[in-house]
C-alpha cells in the first residue's frame, strides 16, 4: 500500500497557486525551504515578499503590495491558497477581511502568526508593529471578521517555546485548526520537516 505522504508526493492535489508571504525582518528567501517541499510534492507556489518588512510601513500597504504582485504573477481573480508566517499571516489575512481575498483563497495557513495580537507590540515605534498590539484597535478590526473563514478552511501552526509572539497561543483562535508543534524558536518553523509536511498535507484535502 502505498502511503499518505507518498500518494501526495506523487499526484498534483489541484492547481491551485500556492503564495507564500514571509514575516518581520524577512526576505523572499524565508521561503524557500518551505516552497521547494510544497514543489517536491506537486504544488506550484508563488514567493510574494512586500517590504519594507521593518514594520516601518502599516500592514494595510503591505497588503495592498502583496494583493498587486499576486494579481500580476497569477491573475486579477484568480484563486489561491495562502500560506503566511509570522506577520505575513497577519498581511493575508488583511488581504481576505478587506481586499477581496475572501473570494479568491481557497485554504489559508498561517505559522507563529500573532492572531490575538502580541503584548509588547505597543512599546515599538513601527506602525505594522504597534497595530499587532494585544487587544489594539487592528487587531480587534481583524477579528471581528472571523466569519469570513466560515467557508474557507484555516490552519494555525504555532510552537509553545516562541519568544517573538509572546504569548505564543496568540496564534490560536476560534476560526481556526490549532496545531501546535514544539520546535524550538519562531524562526525556526518554516524549516521545521514536521510543520512542512502538515502545511501539505492541510493543502492536498480535497
Amino acid at each position: 500500500m502505498v502511503s499518505t505522504d507518498r500518494q501526495l508526493t506523487n499526484t498534483k492535489r489541484n492547481n491551485t497557486p500556492v503564495i507564500l508571504i514571509p514575516g518581520w525582518l524577512d526576505i523572499e528567501s524565508k521561503m524557500d525551504a518551505l516552497s521547494d517541499y510544497l514543489r517536491g510534492k506537486g504544488f506550484t507556489t508563488e514567493i510574494v515578499s512586500p517590504q519594507p518588512s521593518d514594520g516601518s510601513v502599516p500592514i494595510e500597504t503591505l497588503a495592498t503590495q502583496a494583493l498587486a504582485e499576486i494579481d500580476r504573477r497569477i491573475g486579477s481573480g484568480a484563486r489561491f491558497d495562502y500560506i503566511g508566517f509570522s506577520m505575513g499571516g497577519i498581511i493575508g489575512r488583511t488581504i481576505l477581511h478587506w481586499l477581496g481575498g475572501k473570494e479568491r483563497i481557497r485554504r489559508f495557513v498561517t505559522i507563529s502568526t500573532p492572531h490575538r495580537g502580541v503584548v509588547v507590540a505597543q512599546l515599538t515605534w513601527q506602525p505594522a508593529l504597534r497595530q499587532m498590539q494585544m487587544g489594539g484597535p487592528f487587531i480587534e478590526s481583524l477579528n471581528a471578521h472571523l466569519d469570513d473563514f466560515a467557508n474557507i478552511p484555516f490552519l494555525s501552526i504555532w510552537t509553545p517555546l516562541d519568544l517573538t509572539v509572546l504569548p505564543p497561543d496568540s496564534s490560536v483562535i476560534a476560526a481556526a485548526e490549532s496545531l501546535k508543534i514544539v520546535s524550538p524558536a519562531h524562526a525556526l518553523m518554516v524549516y521545521d520537516p514536521r510543520v512542512q509536511n502538515a502545511v501539505a498535507q492541510f493543502l492536498g484535502k480535497t
